[in-house]
């Protein structure tokens, strides 16, 4: 719900970015298709799908492009039955094959034995999105991902309570969290700042140290 607008707001401070890395939980038909048609490429990771333990696996679900269908695993076809509200376009089984398959206690407990599959229209961008994770250019950039932005979470959980909240209400957890992430980034900027200091003096002391080091282990000639 928070990514359009936040989105929006990071783009246009920076419009020069060309990979847009989320997390799984951002893996969704809208905001693949948003970025996609934006001229970004979307860096996402594998999304465990959120099937029943026990059934037949999503994959053996196969979507006939040509003929607009589904087939099952034991190769009975799904017809289109509508498309609902949520975008998702439904196809479904005919029950009086569904109710002597030999299978059906994998595939649905339905009473009318009757199975149902969704298919987002937007999809594409989805599976567009999933193409790009095996590429040299996701795998990087997701990478990344876990040294930068993940390290900041794990911050703020272990050093600045950030697991809980004593405040109430949207106003007083927001102020609280700003405050927060204020006090984290004062504390990166002196950081950056102690280290810019340091750096020329650097060279200075491995000179000093490797002369002693030298002048304990001289090197025989």
């Amino acid at each position: 719900m928070a990514f359009d607008g936040i989105y929006e707001q990071v783009t246009k401070r920076f419009p020069e970015i060309g990979v847009v890395t989320l997390d799984a939980g951002y893996k969704t038909p809208w905001i693949c298709k948003k970025i996609i048609e934006d001229g970004r490429i979307p860096s996402m990771p594998y999304k465990r799908p959120m099937t029943k333990a026990g059934n037949h696996e999503w994959w053996k679900y196969v979507y006939d492009e040509y003929y607009d269908c589904v087939i099952c695993p034991e190769y009975n076809i799904l017809k289109y039955s509508t498309t609902n509200k949520g975008g998702y376009r439904e196809y479904k089984s005919d029950p009086s094959i569904c109710k002597h398959c030999p299978t059906r206690h994998l595939c649905t407990a339905s009473k009318q034995c009757q199975k149902l599959v969704s298919l987002h229209i937007w999809r594409d961008f989805v599976e567009r999105a999933e193409d790009i994770r095996h590429t040299p250019l996701g795998k990087g950039t997701y990478a990344r991902r876990k040294e930068t932005i993940e390290r900041v979470f794990a911050d703020a959980k272990e050093k600045h309570a950030m697991r809980y909240t004593p405040y109430r209400g949207l106003t007083a957890v927001s102020n609280w969290v700003k405050l927060k992430y204020a006090a984290m980034n004062l504390k990166k900027l002196a950081i950056h700042s102690w280290e810019e200091r340091l750096a020329p003096l650097r060279g200075r002391i491995f000179m000093l140290l490797q002369s002693f080091f030298y002048a304990k282990n001289p090197i025989p000639v």
